[in-house]
């Protein structure tokens, strides 16, 4: 089943692209130095899986970091020239019903100061450190995932005055009509990510920007929220396993987040990945090529692990522990039945349509488990 989304406004880009055409012309080509490009500051303070109430779930104890820096400002620079390349915009660009423009798949062939970016292995190893788990981008299409939000001159003032204007009313209420100027409106409903971590870039200046956190829904049924990162600075969020959305962000006229999907390195740790939110807005012979690929080598190394025990066993004239047997065989019956699962025939799959999810008693629930897969 194909299914057009609903028209949105299409938002004019021009102005960015042939900024950042220019900027890319004087540039000329630029390698990845994690020297000269990565500039790692700590995030402040890292909130646990037992802090949102949820432990035991996840594969780290580690639920999201506050804002970081991570990159360097000649990196992001590079990072908007090769975003805004109009070869990517013309050949990579997907849109839905409830996003109008974001940038998919594109960073193997058009970008490769982002893809050497996130495959470098200190950027890697920052990575890692803060999620609490060691983790490589989950597939090439999925490094570099760039969300579009772009207003006009006029619109951004509008939406300043109005925010002042709601501030001043507070003032002279004495705050008895709440705070209507802090918007709780979503841009993306109350869901969980299909990756496990996702590490969210900011490349636009948040100077002027009202808003734009994420909220977070705890396993107590209750809200946090986690302030939106500035330009070259990051935040990392165990997402597949936190029920969030995004809201919206007021008074900037550009708004581009650069999001990379990861998941751990290790193939005897859980892998719950699913396609759901990526399924519509993507090249599916790419995405599926890749997903099946990892998760078939994820297979092939636990099988040759346990046949290695078999073998071992057997030369040391061990009983075969039939029951242990059994459970991996069960284990990866199911693994290739949660990957089959995910390979929706493009037939059936509803293109550039989101099903979006209102209210947290629906949102999805994310499984439940810190196992061995092994």
């Amino acid at each position: 089943m194909t299914m057009n989304p609903e028209p949105l406004a299409r938002p004019s880009f021009e102005p960015i692209i042939k900024a950042a055409e220019a900027e890319r012309k004087v540039r000329g080509v630029v390698h990845f130095d994690p020297t000269k490009h990565l500039s790692f500051a700590p995030p402040p303070e890292v909130f646990s899986m037992e802090d949102l109430g949820l432990e035991g779930v996840g594969v780290s104890p580690v639920a999201v970091s506050q804002p970081f820096q991570l990159f360097s400002e000649e990196a992001v620079e590079q990072f908007r020239a090769e975003v805004l390349n109009p070869e990517v915009m013309a050949n990579c660009r997907f849109q839905s019903n409830l996003a109008p423009c974001q940038l998919r798949g594109y960073s193997r062939k058009y970008a490769p100061f982002i893809y050497d970016a996130w495959n470098n292995s200190e950027t890697l190893s920052i990575i890692s450190k803060i999620a609490g788990v060691d983790l490589i981008p989950v597939v090439n299409f999925e490094i570099g995932h760039v969300n579009f939000s772009v207003k006009s001159e006029k619109e951004a003032a509008e939406e300043v005055s109005s925010i002042t204007r709601a501030k001043r009313s507070f003032a002279e209420d004495e705050g008895i009509g709440g705070c209507p100027w802090e918007d709780d409106k979503p841009v993306v409903g109350w869901h969980t990510d299909s990756y496990p971590f996702v590490c969210v870039l900011m490349l636009s200046d948040c100077s002027n920007m009202i808003g734009g956190e994420t909220a977070l829904m705890t396993g107590r049924g209750d809200v946090i929220k986690v302030r939106g990162p500035q330009r070259g600075c990051a935040v990392i969020l165990q997402g597949r396993y936190i029920t969030h959305q995004a809201l919206r962000a007021l008074g900037a006229q550009e708004r581009i987040t650069m999001v990379t999907s990861f998941r751990p390195r290790s193939p005897y740790l859980p892998d719950d990945s699913v396609l759901t939110t990526v399924r519509p807005v993507s090249d599916l012979n790419q995405l599926y090529t890749e997903f099946a690929s990892y998760r078939l080598e994820m297979l092939e190394e636990r099988i040759r692990k346990q046949l290695k025990i078999l073998r071992e066993n057997q030369q040391a004239n061990k009983i075969l522990d039939t029951t242990s047997l059994k459970a991996f065989l069960s284990d990866q019956e199911e693994f290739i039945k949660r990957t089959n699962a995910e390979l929706v025939e493009e037939d059936k799959v509803a293109f550039g349509y989101m099903e979006e999810i209102k209210f947290p008693s629906e949102a999805a629930t994310p499984p439940k488990r810190i196992k061995s897969d092994s």
